[in-house]
């Protein structure tokens, strides 16, 4: 019920050609219930194209999704922007043909496209998300430096100590 928006009714085309536009925000993200993002604004365009074997789907999706940076554990702005294609034909049952080929039963001809631009959105999002520099929070950078080593030499110097406390304790026994 609540992605009934994004079916797209294929049986019923009457022509080779369609043009859909969705705008997917924050109530969409919400409804999807990812743990990666549940925020959000994109504008997709789908292009609906009906050949002799299948139908071809075009998603050009542009826009700005809200995750949660890496490093500072703040929420921050990603945009997104993606064209991506898949394939539709018709058969007995639902299938995912992988190689963007989705079979959908003949009889329905219709296909809820909600999950698959969700997906296209998602694997467009970089695996790091970080601030740019100086965006940061600032209270949180400070104590994530207070636990980084800043050079290579910080820790052979920590070893080094730990070894001489060792080898006093070594002497004394």
């Amino acid at each position: 019920g609540k992605f009934d928006k994004y079916s797209i009714d294929l049986k019923g085309m009457k022509e080779n050609h369609a043009h859909y536009e969705f705008l997917l925000d924050n109530d969409f993200f919400a409804a999807i219930d990812s743990p990666e993002f549940q925020k959000g604004r994109v504008n997709v365009t789908l292009d609906v194209k009906k050949t002799a074997q299948a139908f071809e789907l075009n998603f050009v999706s542009e826009g700005t999704v809200v995750v949660l940076c890496d490093r500072c554990l703040d929420e921050m702005d990603q945009e997104v922007s993606t064209k991506d294609k898949i394939f539709v034909k018709f058969g007995a049952t639902y299938a995912d043909e992988g190689d963007n080929l989705i079979v959908v039963p003949e009889e329905e001809g219709v296909i809820n496209v909600a999950w698959i631009v969700f997906e296209f959105i998602a694997l467009a999002i970089p695996m790091k998300h970080v601030h740019a520099p100086g965006k940061c929070n600032k209270t949180m950078s400070g104590k994530l430096n207070k636990y980084l080593r800043t050079k290579a030499d910080d820790e052979d110097e920590e070893l080094e100590a730990m070894d001489d406390e060792m080898d006093e304790g070594n002497d004394s026994m």
